[in-house]
């Protein structure tokens, strides 16, 4: 049998009680479930800030654009003439807006993050097509305007205003 490995790290000083009203309030906001999911966001922006880090250290350039376009393309940094200096500003946040849970809510196809998460897992999502039953689905900017609401009796989504 295969040893599962945790896909995150645990907080250096667990009962540090400002982190943990900070890590509630952004959970409540968010609709996360449980702390766990916190902790991957962290993991997920740990590792895009160490690869940062390092490239800062070797000055590749290559490599530099190839990590800045990645994180464009899913959303997380805004502009595609950003630098390695913006990568390391960002927070947990940024990474938790990307989520289809957020977005769901966002879009405004329902009036809380955890009906959201219910519409999700669910099956009552669909993105680009595909039904997508997670709701910590990191979701692409291209695929963003084709998160759909579909089999939910008779209800239709919100009208999509088109940016184009």
């Amino acid at each position: 049998m295969r040893k599962i490995r945790k896909k995150f790290k645990r907080p250096k000083s667990p009962w540090n009680m400002a982190r943990i009203k900070e890590e509630r309030k952004i959970m409540r906001e968010y609709g996360l479930k449980r702390n766990k999911e916190m902790l991957l966001a962290y993991e997920i922006l740990r590792e895009f800030r160490q690869r940062a880090r390092n490239l800062i250290a070797e000055k590749d350039k290559e490599k530099e654009k190839v990590l800045i376009e990645k994180m464009f393309k899913v959303g997380i940094l805004t502009k595609k003439e950003s630098s390695l200096d913006d990568v390391l500003a960002l927070d947990v946040r940024s990474i938790l807006d990307r989520r289809l849970q957020t977005l769901v809510f966002r879009k405004g196809f329902v009036k809380t993050p955890m009906q959201a998460r219910q519409l999700i897992v669910h099956g009552h999502i669909s993105v680009a097509g595909r039904k997508t039953g997670f709701p910590s689905y990191l979701v692409p900017v291209e695929e963003e305007r084709k998160i759909t609401l579909i089999g939910m009796g008779g209800k239709t989504a919100p009208k999509q205003e088109s940016g184009e």
